[in-house]
Order: structure tokens, then sequence, then C-alpha cells
């Protein structure tokens, strides 16, 4: 996470709080049963989070399925190629406009005189993560529309 430059180490302001974070481990597997890999992310406690002060917008960009549908349609008819996107890793690459601060994460290690974390980019659980979301194109679809 500090390779991404999700966070960086910070001292907390006198006017503002900590939100509490959480490490969700998850073991995938492969269709036989055998474990595949390791997963682990760092989760906000975002529901301590208040409305007006620490966070002011949560709109997520949604588009509904009927949507997708007519686009779809409409670029079969003209010929259009559409490409799929990849957003599986969107939340790690979303920038906030709001200053966070997280308490510091198990594990983290910090140098003297920092006693939390600023998050730079957005993480799960945020109130505001879903909003901040950046879509990138995937490096090879694995389908493409002709």
């Amino acid at each position: 996470m500090r390779l991404r430059g999700v966070f960086r180490a910070a001292k907390l302001p006198n006017n503002q709080r900590a939100v509490g974070k959480k490490w969700v481990f998850k073991i995938k597997r492969k269709a036989d049963g055998s474990i595949e890999k390791y997963k682990a992310r760092l989760v906000a406690k975002g529901f301590v989070q208040k409305y007006g002060i620490d966070y002011t917008e949560t709109f997520s960009p949604v588009v509904k399925y009927v949507t997708l549908r007519m686009i779809v349609a409409i670029a079969k008819f003209f010929g259009w190629p559409l490409d799929q996107l990849d957003v599986v890793t969107a939340f790690l690459y979303g920038l906030k406009k709001e200053k966070v601060f997280c308490s510091i994460p198990e594990g983290v290690e910090l140098d003297d005189g920092f006693d939390c974390v600023e998050l730079l980019k957005a993480i799960y659980g945020l109130k505001q993560a879903s909003r901040v979301c950046v879509v990138k194109k995937a490096p090879r679809p694995a389908a493409v529309y002709r």
C-alpha cells in the first residue's frame, strides 16, 4: 500500500479525528478447492464519518443496465468497436478531495512523532470511496465486442 501511495505518515491536526481501520483477510481458492493465493486489504470504518464534517458527497457514477444494452446495440448497428474496462482496483487509484486521517494500521511502522496516517487515495469503507473511483482501461481485454 505504501508503494501505491495509498497513505503517508502524518500528525493528526487538532480539528480532525482519525477514522478506524481493519485488515480483512481472504483465501482465494481454485475450482478444485486448493489455495490459489492469500489476499489482504485495509478497510476503513467509515460508519463513524459524519456528513458535512468528514465528507460532503457520496454520489457514485453508475449506469443502468438498460442504458448499457442500448449503447451496445447502437455501437453494433454503426459498427463501432467496444472495449472492456477493468475496474477491479478502482478504489486504490481514486484520489480524494477531503483530508482523511486513519489510525496506524497493524504491521506499519512509522518514525517517531507521527501518530496517524493520511489517506491519499480512497480505500474500502470510506463514505466517499465510490465517488472517487477511477476507471482504467484493461491492458489486455478479456472480451472485445465487434
